[in-house]
């Protein structure tokens, strides 16, 4: 099979003599890796074909690519070849993962597989040029029907011209809190610890936060009501499901409370949902109960790709849904649309359901194994994170180097404080890892972190 220059360019790097030659090839990879000639998602050559370019033997090039796997630095698709692997910014010191809330990969199917399919008939009954033009802002119709379809089991049925496309949650919040927090200098209110990209928010719109507290049923709804007495916000931020940090979920009853609350003291709420559709069974979203005063946010980030960079932002009718598609529109004209056009027909075609079917069976799983191991961490069956509680006097720049002498990148509470009074711990994240048996190592070695510190009473 013959090579195309830019797949077959990495093998100059390989050096003659000195040492084994597979060892050499594999270095020659590893190579054209840091030097950015071969990128994440790169097609490696056949072995055959690497093989016949260089005269040697086809068990030669299979060692080498076995031990560029074994590093870490390449990954294979039955029947769609081999692959440069990603790699997260800890890969390069030897960590495991445990901070970047990744989705598992779906169970028993092939993310890659449907993406290069979805494309393939994308650009098949579609015309590449007015694909690859600018799009209205906030996604077309079909889109925005799509986007309905994909919230029906969260929020019950939707008009689709109240949906925006947006790229991403995070230029959705954005948006939302520029149009009904930073016009009016007046408060947002928010748990002890929060989504950091509402901390950065903040700071960049110059939001003052003011915080509401929250028990082992998520935000208190007495505090909030006494809250929207005293200082008057604005609006509340929740992420009401599988909370993040927390891993809480609010109950239907508590979600009630906040909605009347809400309602009686003319309070806007901001309902970020990045985990529901992870749920086979989801807890109605708030938004489907005070929909005239909720701004809803759904990323497909945490539920099928980070990679597609799509989120649903759904906004109460009138004027808010206008001057919130003009600030989304400010900020960032349009999604892309090619990966909005993937979304909607993912969605369309019932390959989204089946994504988000396998990654709830991976999570799940993953979710058990780290039930045995970590028996103290808290999060729902079907999360893709889990909360561990520290003792109070544990210092975060310190348990960071516990972990990275264990080999793992974790993430403690100070990244998501809102002020200095907070639950102090560890937001655990399950998906990160490419494999079960993976993370099961890497979570045996957080509880001997925890367990050998604990006995030892060190403080830290």
């Amino acid at each position: 099979m013959a090579m195309k220059d830019h797949q077959a360019a990495w093998l100059a790097r390989v050096r003659r003599g000195g040492g084994p030659l597979y060892l050499r090839l594999t270095d020659a990879l590893a190579a054209a890796v840091r030097a950015g000639e071969l990128q994440a998602g790169d097609r490696l050559p056949p072995q055959r074909a690497v093989a016949d370019q260089l005269g040697v033997d086809l068990t030669t090039v299979t060692r080498a690519y076995a031990a560029a796997r074994q590093r870490g630095l390449i990954e294979g698709a039955v029947g769609r070849g081999t692959f440069v692997r990603a790699m997260a910014s800890e890969d390069d010191a030897g960590l495991i993962d445990l901070s970047m809330n990744l989705p598992p990969p779906p169970q028993g199917l092939s993310l890659a597989g449907a993406l290069e399919e979805a494309v393939r008939t994308i650009l098949a009954r579609s015309d590449p040029a007015a694909l690859m033009a600018y799009h209205p802002g906030g996604g077309s119709l079909g889109q925005k029907a799509s986007a309905a379809a994909w919230l029906a089991p969260v929020l019950g049925e939707v008009d689709p011209g109240q949906v925006l496309i947006a790229p991403g949650a995070q230029t959705a919040l954005a948006a939302v809190l520029s149009v009904i927090v930073a016009r009016g200098g007046q408060a947002l209110v928010v748990e002890p610890l929060v989504y950091p990209g509402v901390l950065a928010l903040a700071r960049q719109l110059g939001l003052r936060l003011v915080l509401c507290p929250a028990d082992a049923g998520g935000m208190d709804p007495q505090a909030l009501e006494r809250l929207c007495a005293q200082e008057r916000p604005a609006a509340v931020y929740l992420t009401p499901t599988t909370n993040n940090p927390t891993a809480v979920t609010l109950d239907l009853a508590r979600r009630e409370a906040i909605a009347q609350i809400a309602r009686a003291a003319g309070l806007i709420i901001v309902e970020d949902d990045p985990y529901s559709r992870l749920f086979a069974t989801p807890t109605p979203a708030i938004a489907s109960l005070a929909p005239e005063r909720t701004f809803h946010i759904a990323t497909l980030s945490k539920c099928l790709s980070p990679g597609l960079r799509i989120a649903f932002l759904v906004a109460p009718a009138g004027r808010l849904a206008q001057e919130t598609g003009e600030s989304l529109r400010a900020l960032s004209l349009m999604p892309a649309p090619l990966m909005a056009a993937v979304a909607s027909s993912w969605i369309r075609e019932g390959t989204a359901e089946k994504l988000v079917a396998g990654v709830r069976r991976e999570a799940r799983a993953r979710r058990a194994i780290a039930s045995v191991v970590l028996p103290l961490a808290r999060g729902p069956a079907e999360g893709i994170h889990v909360w561990l509680d520290l003792p109070a006097g544990w210092e975060p720049a310190r348990v960071h180097r516990l972990a990275q002498e264990k080999g793992l990148a974790l993430v403690t509470a100070e990244v998501f404080a809102a002020g200095e009074a907070h639950p102090n711990g560890l937001r655990i994240s399950l998906g990160g890892p490419a494999k079960q048996s993976v993370l099961r190592g890497a979570l045996e070695s957080v509880a001997a972190l925890v367990g050998g510190a604990a006995a030892q009473r060190l403080v830290v």
